[in-house]
């Protein structure tokens, strides 16, 4: 696959057309001199020497070596090697409910948005594994055909709503069918089926289709996620969803009816509430499952291909010097970028200026593409170390290649957030904070320094700083507002903080104190007030460095986003938004099939 790092350049192949149409001009010009020096016939005769075309030959090969230069600039890289290869994994399909039940607000967000962000989490911890996703209602519909692409993966999951699917209510079963007949042929892997519910089953046969399941040797592990006591249904216009009788629908978790699926289909129930007990329970039994080859497909890292291209403009350039502007075989009395008649020099004022600052253009911007691509080529190897590291959990060799990256270009703000993961992932908080607010400072692009705030928020979450915790997912929303990870951090953290007031109580007792001592020494109280904040500030931040580091991981894991997932990302987008367009035109014409008493 070919791609440019830095597409952005290419804006200067505009240059050309213009550098044409200069030359057209200097052409007419030079025409028109020539008429009023005499007959054109005739000064042909006195200057033999003369080639029509020769010059223009030259001008289009400098306007291809300046356009080959421009390409140099935008940094051209070839990667993408595909190759199957053979890892120990197994498949899983996620049966996802989205009807209307799970719009409930009994867990923090909502029951959709918690599902969503559990399964973002499931597929964050799969590494040689395959995951498949079907969305159901009423109806059940794959929505993501089995597959080793993770980033695809998650970005189905944006815009799942209730509305997917035109006919609501609750069939596990169609769902659990569904899923079995997705999986791949291929013989000894483990399989798994993880339906997410609040287990409000509305048609018969869910049992059935778990059992039947079982014997064809697949797991069926049943996700409760809601309370028993019930939650009404939010609806958009802020009133809540009432039955036929109009009374107020409340939806509660059916626990007896989920663990017995799960006892049908050999697998285990797991209840979802508010913490992350329920991932790490979900983890702990697919990895026991058997692990046979799947062959998944594998991206090699983008290559530098400007040595190519500066190859061409080296040869083009050695073309046009070769290329005499006089009909004359000898270069006796030939200057190769001048015009010599017969030993006389014959310039033309607008042709020379055109082809000298062209050729000035041709010089600059080739030594400031070849001193640009080689200092790129040098932090980027360093940083393609550091990520090969950090895959296989050295946090310290990463840690290494990221800072001698920084040393190369310590404006690469790639570096500095790289930099900042390897530090976060071997508990040095105090110093990753640091590589973040400088990378989110530094890069321009919104997603990457949505990353930063959000690995911020995630530090100060880990240390119970819920306040602060909550203004770095704020700023991380402002730059991507869809990202439901964010979203489900910063309403976990504000519930956190609501019941926890005695943060806002510490942090007023300290006010009060410094209050009290302001009457001794004015002036010097101010700096030592000062000094101590900041010591108690270190101590409490050493204090709180050891506590919370279990979810820290997986957290790191799904914001740490590499340069060629963040293209995978762009392309997935781009695809999964058709899918989508598709998926609902499809559920749109579908007639229902039969009409659910509750359509919740």
């Amino acid at each position: 696959m070919f791609r440019f790092e830095d597409p952005i350049f290419l804006w200067l192949l505009w240059v050309l057309p213009v550098l044409v149409l200069v030359r057209f001009i200097g052409w007419r010009r030079r025409k028109a001199k020539l008429k009023k020096l005499g007959d054109p016939e005739l000064l042909k005769q006195l200057v033999p020497g003369i080639s029509k075309y020769r010059p223009t030959t030259k001008f289009c090969l400098l306007l291809a070596a300046l356009g080959l230069l421009i390409v140099m600039l935008a940094r051209p890289q070839m990667g993408s090697k595909i190759s199957h290869d053979k890892r120990q994994g197994i498949e899983t399909i996620i049966c996802f409910d989205i009807s209307n039940s799970m719009l409930a607000e009994d867990v923090v967000p909502s029951r959709l948005d918690k599902s969503k962000m559990l399964i973002e989490n499931l597929v964050d911890n799969f590494t040689n594994d395959k995951i498949g996703l079907i969305v159901f209602a009423g109806d059940a519909f794959v929505q993501l055909p089995i597959t080793s692409d993770y980033v695809s993966a998650k970005m189905f999951l944006q815009n799942i709503t209730p509305d997917l699917i035109q006919t609501q209510g609750t069939n596990i079963g169609a769902a659990i069918d569904l899923a079995t007949k997705s999986f791949t042929q291929q013989s000894n892997v483990g399989r798994a089926i993880v339906v997410i519910t609040d287990g409000e089953n509305h048609e018969p046969g869910a049992a059935e289709a778990a059992a039947a399941a079982k014997k064809k040797g697949i797991n069926v592990f049943i996700l409760g996620i809601g309370n028993t006591l019930g939650a009404p249904i939010p609806m958009g216009d802020g009133s809540y969803m009432k039955d036929h009788s109009g009374n107020t629908v409340m939806t509660a978790l059916n626990e007896n009816m989920c663990k017995e699926l799960a006892q049908a289909g050999s697998g285990q129930y797991i209840h979802v509430d508010n913490t992350s007990d329920a991932e790490k329970l979900l983890n702990d039994d697919l990895a026991k499952l058997q692990k046979g080859d799947t062959t998944s497909v594998i991206y090699s890292e983008y290559d530098e291909q400007f040595q190519a291209v500066g190859i061409l403009v080296i040869l083009l350039l050695i073309l046009e010097i070769c290329i005499l502007e006089v009909k004359n075989p000898f270069l006796r009395n030939v200057k190769f970028f001048g015009k010599r008649l017969g030993g006389a020099r014959a310039s033309i004022k607008n042709g020379g200026i055109v082809d000298g600052a062209l050729k000035s253009i041709l010089l600059a911007v080739f030594l400031f593409g070849a001193m640009g691509s080689m200092q790129a080529q040098n932090d980027r190897a360093f940083i393609r170390q550091g990520n090969k590291a950090y895959r296989t959990q050295k946090w310290a060799q990463a840690e290494t290649q990221y800072r001698k990256a920084i040393s190369k270009n310590n404006q690469n703000s790639q570096a500095i957030y790289n930099l900042g993961c390897a530090l976060m992932m071997q508990q040095k908080d105090s110093l990753a904070m640091l590589q973040y607010q400088q990378a989110a400072q530094l890069e321009k692009n919104k997603m990457r320094r949505a990353q930063s705030y959000h690995n911020m928020g995630v530090i100060m979450q880990n240390h119970q700083q819920y306040a602060q915790a909550i203004e770095y997912y704020k700023m991380a929303l402002r730059c991507t507002p869809q990202d439901n990870a964010t979203r489900y951090n910063l309403a976990l953290c504000k519930k956190l903080l609501k019941n926890n007031p005695q943060q806002n109580q510490n942090k007023n007792d300290k006010n009060n104190k410094d209050k009290n001592n302001k009457d001794k020494n004015k002036q010097n109280q101010d700096k030592n007030k000062n000094k101590d904040k900041g010591k108690q500030n270190k101590d409490k931040d050493k204090q709180n460095q050891d506590k919370n580091k279990q979810n820290q991981q997986n957290k790191q894991n799904q914001n740490q986003m590499s340069k060629e997932n963040a293209e995978q990302l762009l392309n997935a987008a781009i695809q999964q938004e058709k899918a989508t367009k598709q998926k609902m035109q499809k559920a749109m014409s579908q007639p229902k099939r039969r009409s659910y008493e509750k359509n919740w």
